[in-house]
């Protein structure tokens, strides 16, 4: 405002001048370039003059006026601090032991012995086909094997005291093995009227009920078995990452839909590039003590590739940049017993959230402009607020 006012008192002195001496106009009329450009000198002369007057004016305002208007600002104190930063991926849960359960041959089912829901073991009974007299079969093939044992051992005595042709011997042996080999063989195909528990789950659906004719092929599965115990989740690590994310890191999970958090490691770490993306796989172990878990459940992932034991972190959000492409920030060093802000140029790490690493630039204990570091300007005074905590 003092400026302007000034300003406004110096035209009027110059027309008053002029009026006195010559005004503009008349020399303007007069059509002589040489006094035109005089009169131009004369005002640039006293326009400088009143210049310099001005500066001189503003400066005792500056140093009498004690309601000037200094930025206020906050400060956070420069200091190192342990970065982890987090990979964050998504992914879903699986398991490799969630099969459905088909027969191997028609019939039948005469019998369901399992119900939904319930814990099974490994090779335990879960559902009987109707073999068709295969079982029938059997007994008669297991009686032939029994004489023809018999008969072997027999001849076998004889033999061995070297009585007898050794052409009866070897007729009694090819007999008995042969009649042991159908018996063997007869009841591997009666096994397969068996449904059994590929392994230890439990049934999470019986599909088929009793009394149904079923057969192998697609739509035929009787049972579907899920083990809840060995779970992972599988997703998809940019190449980046390949010689950070590996084996062994820590992975947190969450899971949105429970509402929980578990803590694992990577258990495998693929070796394979993804031409299409570019991406290698990764599987993490996925504990579930507790069975609440579920195959194809969505989990937000966050892996740990990185910590710095000694970082500077400071919000992104105070970082400016210049035309060079340099970021900086502002810091505040008392000078004459003044707080001025200086630009100081950074060079910036990693970011988590709205947090970034500083890798170069800043040293311990220095004070860093937060709030109000868009408003300062290189060199200028500030006024630092206490922000009580």
């Amino acid at each position: 405002m003092s400026k302007i006012f000034i300003l406004t008192v110096a035209s009027v002195l110059l027309i008053s001048c002029g009026n006195k001496e010559q005004s503009i106009e008349a020399v303007l009329s007069s059509n002589d370039l040489t006094k035109i450009r005089a009169k131009k000198d004369e005002l640039s002369t006293k326009s400088q003059e009143i210049a310099i007057q001005i500066k001189q004016l503003d400066d005792a305002i500056s140093k009498l006026d004690t309601n000037k208007k200094i930025p206020l600002i906050t400060t956070i104190k420069a200091e190192p601090k342990e970065f982890i930063h987090y990979l964050e991926l998504q992914g879903s849960v699986q398991t490799k032991k969630n099969v459905l359960v088909y027969p191997e041959v028609p019939g039948q089912l005469i019998s369901v012995l399992v119900k939904e829901g319930q814990k099974v073991i490994k090779g335990q009974v879960l559902a009987r086909i109707d073999d068709g007299g295969l079982s029938n079969q059997l007994a008669q093939l297991e009686a032939n094997e029994a004489l023809a044992k018999t008969t072997f051992e027999r001849q076998k005595r004889l033999w061995d005291q070297k009585i007898g042709s050794e052409i009866q011997f070897l007729q009694a042996k090819t007999n008995y093995e042969a009649q042991k080999n159908a018996v063997t063989n007869l009841r591997k195909s009666i096994g397969k009227y068996t449904i059994r528990a590929p392994f230890s789950g439990i049934v999470d659906d019986v599909i088929k009920e009793q009394g149904t004719v079923i057969a192998p092929g697609p739509g035929a599965e009787v049972f579907r078995v899920v083990n809840l115990d060995d779970m992972y989740i599988e997703t998809n690590v940019s190449e980046t990452y390949i010689s950070s994310v590996v084996k062994g890191k820590e992975v947190e999970i969450e899971f949105p839909i429970l509402g929980t958090q578990v803590h694992s490691k990577v258990r495998q770490a693929g070796n394979f590039i993804n031409p299409a993306n570019r991406t290698f796989k990764v599987e993490i172990d996925v504990p579930n003590k507790e069975g609440k878990i579920k195959p194809n459940l969505t989990a937000k992932l966050k892996i740990n590739d990185y910590t710095n034991p000694s970082a500077f972190l400071i919000p992104q959000s105070i970082i400016s940049e210049n035309s060079n492409g340099q970021q900086y920030v502002y810091v505040v060093e008392v000078i004459k017993g003044k707080s001025v802000a200086k630009q100081v140029i950074i060079e910036t790490g990693k970011t988590q959230g709205d947090i970034i690493e500083v890798t170069t630039g800043l040293t311990s204990g220095m004070d860093i402009v937060d709030e109000g570091a868009r408003s300062v300007k290189n060199k200028q005074e500030v006024k630092v607020l206490v922000i009580a905590k």
